[in-house]
């Protein structure tokens, strides 16, 4: 019976024992096998078999006569078997009866063996793995063993051709009959189970070794410690690199990194490093496969800085980083928020003529983004482009972010750029367009685009409606968002909760609080079930209108119907009682929630630390940010900016300047609101042209000014006396995309006729109108001249900033 198989491949085995026994009687005519020999030469015609099997019998008996191993006998049969085709069988058959003589006493010598021995290499080589199966199984049948060296190269054609599965079968086989081998033949199997990822097979081909008396040679140590790196076996592939120095081979590069790699994957970066040095000391070099090995392993520890450190050093000793190594540093820097050294990677990389994957072009545009370095991000995109390498979500994140932050004019331009480049948008590209018109209040545009999608293969679907109705909602028309519901609903597009509670929110935050009965009848009505979203939104609507009692009457038939209530829901109570100056109901309102095992969140905390800055009581709310901390929770920018307002507010400037320092040193990111608080706050104190330094260092960071910033930049230059310099801000405001509000133009107006300079006066509030931006009762009175503005109301004309 044959020893049970070692483990290996799903591929059917080539049937040994029928070869081997078909073969056993000798005929001059064989059957032919399977696939015969000749398919591997189809270019010649196929020869007849029995008549050239009779021809090389009698030319090999005549050269053996003169000699037994006569130099001409292997070609001949080679000739046979390549040129001639004839079967496998019929070659062993002739060599046989040729060595066999015309009468029983002819001596026989060890010829056959070594010719046939020769002819199985030969096809083995050859890469004729069948043929040499067929031939191998006719000589066993018939006696003849095979020497080792031609029995080694069966078995690595055969793991090669077929599978290591049938070579191990094959090796089994030869064990079982009782065949020598030696170290070639296991270093043949272990190289052709390493292929087909068999490495348990490799590992215990090692182990057989000691069974069958074999000892281990340099290739056999490097094959067994590469199969236990890739089971990531650390501990015996270290033993094994130990046992093979001590038996006194040469350890290969290869081995030595292959170990350095599993220790790394590991988390054992001090034996890594060990190894390497041994490396090193055995007169190896640092190649930059192992260096980038090293490198991954500090980035695993979350060390980037030392692998870093160790690029540099590896570029220094003129040793080129791969597109493999760049790619593991981006990836790292990305991970840990390093975007200008992933950014400078790229750049390097692109330098040494190296091109980064899609992936890692977007994980550098992502961090950029992250940076608010929009122009750098759309210049590494078109370099992507330049490279061959667009892609629509490339494209799509970059117009998407874009969107967000108010500048639709360059998300325009790159939407342009990228039909351009052959890249089709997808329908998120379109809603990300969308929400920018929206967000800029441009529902004429935004309707075109709309109505563009189908001819462009895309259904407008839920989200593309609910963007367009809160669109809508932002200037305040519900008749439209209404009118798009119906359409949805005529398109047989679902309405789902995001829709309806899209519509709530927008009335309870658009001073149509009072409405809001009557809606949610209607949406209850077609099947709306009312959720904790719904309820939050309601309750936030009345307690922005100063409605507590309603607010209390909504969370009291929230708890009446089982709904759950949940951190939102008290934060908005907070934030109302704040509003109102009732902060001891806040911190009951926080007590009640802690009752309710409930854990305050940031937003909590700023709404009571928000209340407390807004009446001015700064010892309070410095209290809560202590409260803060001991909970474990991390100030956001919105504490940071009601302490800056808070102290703004009171005209304390170097302790709201304090904050701010604070905010940066703490590692968070000023944004919009923080710049245009400092400046409002400066430009009221008369520092002016810190506010504008202030300014400039927030286009720097990457922040987007918004009209309000304007508007306080604005107050701040007239009431100096630089009217001129505020009127320049409307081409500073043009050229960002900032559409100037009412409040801006009312101010300018306001300056130039207060300095006589009536035609200026005229011509902004002309140009007002061509900018479709309406005058109000206040324009009115400054151009009648009932009205002057004068110290700061100006610029509070709008509200508190």
């Amino acid at each position: 019976m044959r020893p049970p198989r070692l483990r290996g491949g799903s591929s059917v085995l080539l049937p040994w024992r029928p070869l081997c026994t078909t073969a056993g009687a000798p005929t001059p005519t064989p059957a032919a096998p399977t696939e015969p020999l000749s398919a591997y030469f189809s270019n010649h015609q196929a020869a007849t078999a029995p008549a050239v099997a009779e021809s090389l019998t009698s030319t090999l008996r005549s050269l053996f006569a003169e000699s037994p191993s006569h130099p001409r006998a292997f070609p001949l049969l080679k000739a046979a078997a390549f040129d001639s085709r004839l079967p496998p069988g019929a070659l062993v058959d002739a060599v046989l009866c040729a060595t066999a003589g015309p009468d029983p006493g002819f001596p026989v010598a060890a010829a056959p063996v070594s010719l046939l021995s020769r002819l199985l290499a030969s096809l083995s080589r050859a890469g004729h793995v069948t043929a040499a199966t067929d031939a191998y199984a006719h000589m066993v049948a018939r006696g003849i063993v095979p020497d080792v060296k031609s029995r080694t190269d069966l078995l690595i054609t055969t793991g090669r051709c077929s599978s290591a599965g049938d070579a191990l079968a094959l090796f089994a086989e030869m064990r079982e009959r009782g065949y020598h081998v030696d170290a070639w033949m296991f270093d043949a199997l272990m190289r052709a189970c390493a292929k087909e990822g068999m490495h348990e097979d490799a590992v215990r081909l090692f182990d057989e070794m000691a069974v069958a008396e074999v000892e281990p040679d340099q290739r056999v140590y490097a094959n067994v410690i590469a199969a236990l790196c890739k089971l990531r076996d650390a501990d015996r592939a270290l033993l094994l690199l130990r046992e093979m120095k001590e038996a006194g081979f040469e350890t290969w590069d290869f081995t030595y990194r292959s170990v350095v790699d599993v220790l790394v994957k590991a988390g054992r970066m001090e034996e890594a490093l060990r190894v390497k040095d041994e490396m090193l000391a055995a007169g190896k070099k640092m190649d930059v496969i192992l260096a980038t090995i090293l490198m991954h392993g500090y980035c695993l520890r979350r060390e980037v800085g030392t692998a870093l450190d160790l690029f540099e050093e590896t570029v220094a000793n003129g040793i080129l980083p791969t597109n493999v190594t760049y790619g593991m540093l981006i990836k790292a820097c990305h991970q840990e928020g390093m975007a200008q050294k992933a950014y400078l990677l790229c750049r390097q990389m692109r330098g040494q003529g190296l091109l980064p994957s899609s992936s890692e072009f977007r994980l550098v545009i992502e961090g950029l983004l992250h940076e608010k370095r929009w122009e750098d991000a759309v210049s590494l995109c078109e370099e992507m482009v330049a490279s061959g390498l667009s892609d629509v979500f490339t494209y799509t994140s970059l117009i998407h972010w874009l969107c967000q932050r108010h500048k639709l004019r360059e998300a325009l331009n790159l939407f342009v750029k990228m039909k351009e480049a052959g890249v089709k948008p997808s329908i998120l590209t379109y809603h990300s367009l969308l929400m920018g018109y929206c967000q800029k209040g441009c529902m004429d545009e935004a309707v075109k685009l709309y109505s563009e999608m189908p001819a462009e293969g895309f259904v407008p679907n839920a989200v593309t409606y609910t963007t367009l109705m809160k669109g809508y909602i932002r200037k305040n028309n519900f008749g439209k968002a209404y009118a798009l519901l119906d359409e949805m609903k005529q398109n047989g597009v679902s309405c789902n909760e995001f829709t309806y509670n899209v519509l709530i929110n927008g009335i309870c935050m658009g001073d149509r609080i009072c409405e809001v009965d009557e809606m949610l009848n209607n949406f209850v009505s077609q099947g709306f079930v009312l959720t904790t979203i719904t309820y939050n939104s309601i309750i936030n609507g009345f307690v922005r209108a100063g409605m507590m009692g309603s607010a209390s009457a909504m969370y009291q038939q929230m708890c009446e119907k089982g709904i759950p209530t949940n951190i939102v829901t008290y934060t908005s109570f907070i934030h109302g009682y704040c509003r109102t100056r009732c902060c001891d109901l806040a911190l009951k309102m926080l007590n009640s929630l802690r009752c309710k095992g409930l854990q305050p969140d940031i937003a909590a905390y700023n709404a009571l630390i928000n209340g407390f800055c807004s009446e001015g009581n700064m010892s309070h709310a410095m209290q809560f940010l202590a409260i803060l901390l001991k909970d474990g929770l991390t100030p956001t920018a919105a504490v940071y900016n009601s302490f800056i307002t808070g102290y703004k507010n009171l005209k304390m400037m170097k302790e709201a300047s304090k904050f701010y320092e604070s905010m940066i040193k703490d590692g968070i990111a000023a944004d919009t609101v923080t710049y245009t608080t400092l400046i409002d706050g400066f430009s009221k104190d008369g520092n002016v042209a810190f506010a504008l330094e202030l300014y400039s260092e927030m286009l720097s960071k990457g922040n987007i000014p918004d009209d309000i910033t304007f508007t306080a930049l604005t107050h701040g230059l007239i009431r100096s006396g630089d009217i001129d310099g505020a009127k320049k801000l409307l081409d500073e405001m043009k050229r960002l995309d900032v559409q100037p509000n009412v409040y801006i133009y009312n101010m300018l107006i306001n300056g130039y006729l207060r300095d006589t300079k009536l035609q200026e006066a005229f011509q902004l509030h002309d140009e007002m109108l061509d900018r479709g931006i309406m005058p109000d009762h206040i324009t009115d009175d400054i151009l009648a001249g009932q009205k002057s503005l004068e110290g700061d109301g100006c610029a509070d004309v709008r509200g508190p900033i």
